[in-house]
């Protein structure tokens, strides 16, 4: 019933299969579909894959995850708005595009920052954490956080980008994705994660401040792939999209 397939884009591709077995009826409402681990093994691609693609399912409507039970398909309809578009970016694809443009922004703030600009980072910084229990106002403070450190090179085209990257978290997809794996104490390492960035930007420090965001985007990464149940190495970020000093 299932096949394996091919490397474009694959969480849409699985998606789209698991989807039209759902609408030819080979899959019934209310009928149980395989764990995670054995969709991975049958469609031949990695248990990350097969979440991002059932939790666009779920979004849609065509199945429900089950926390401790399973995951199974419904008869629940909900309105196209609510579908992500065919060219909509999975979450690490978001992170990997973050890991190589946000590390060289913390790089460069560091050799910019001014005393203003720690203070309006110092005031996020305040703010987030009085909200660790709110998911949506910590979201936000997130977001601006990073774009208060791109905002320090003062170029428009990289305030858009960070903005923008951003912003696709607030999307009913990211929603059901963060209900799996955010949390207070989640935020609260982004935050304390933040406060290394911070350090390095305000002592001057490239080398330091790049090395801080890459760390804070890799813990991202950890995080998220342990929400889908995988060990750690199976969602890094590629050393190749890593810039090492040595020196």
């Amino acid at each position: 019933m299932f096949s394996a397939v091919e490397s474009r884009r694959l969480y849409r591709q699985v998606a789209d299969q698991i989807r039209g077995l759902i609408e030819r009826g080979d899959l019934a409402p209310g009928s149980r579909l395989p764990s995670e681990r054995e969709l991975a093994h049958k469609l031949g691609v990695s248990r990350p894959t097969i979440r991002e693609a059932l939790i666009v399912l779920e979004v849609e409507g065509f199945i429900d995850i089950r926390m401790g039970s399973g995951i199974y398909v419904t008869a629940r309809e909900v309105p196209a708005s609510d579908t992500p578009p065919e060219d909509f970016e999975g979450p690490f694809e978001l992170l990997r595009a973050r890991a190589v443009v946000e590390c060289a922004i913390a790089e460069e703030a560091a050799r910019l920052a001014r005393p203003e600009h720690i203070a309006i980072i110092d005031d996020n910084l305040k703010r987030m954490a009085a909200v660790l229990e709110d998911r949506r106002q910590a979201l936000a403070l997130d977001r601006e956080f990073h774009v208060i450190v791109s905002s320090i090179i003062a170029n428009q085209t990289l305030n858009r980008f960070v903005s923008s990257i951003h912003d696709m978290r607030m999307t009913p997809y990211f929603e059901k994705l963060a209900s799996y794996f955010e949390n207070t104490e989640t935020w609260r390492a982004a935050m304390e994660e933040h406060r290394v960035i911070r350090d390095a930007i305000a002592t001057g420090d490239p080398a330091a401040a790049r090395a801080a965001m890459r760390a804070h985007l890799d813990q991202s990464q950890l995080r998220l792939s342990a929400s889908f149940g995988e060990e750690p190495n199976d969602g890094a970020i590629p050393a190749a999209w890593r810039r090492v000093e040595d020196n």
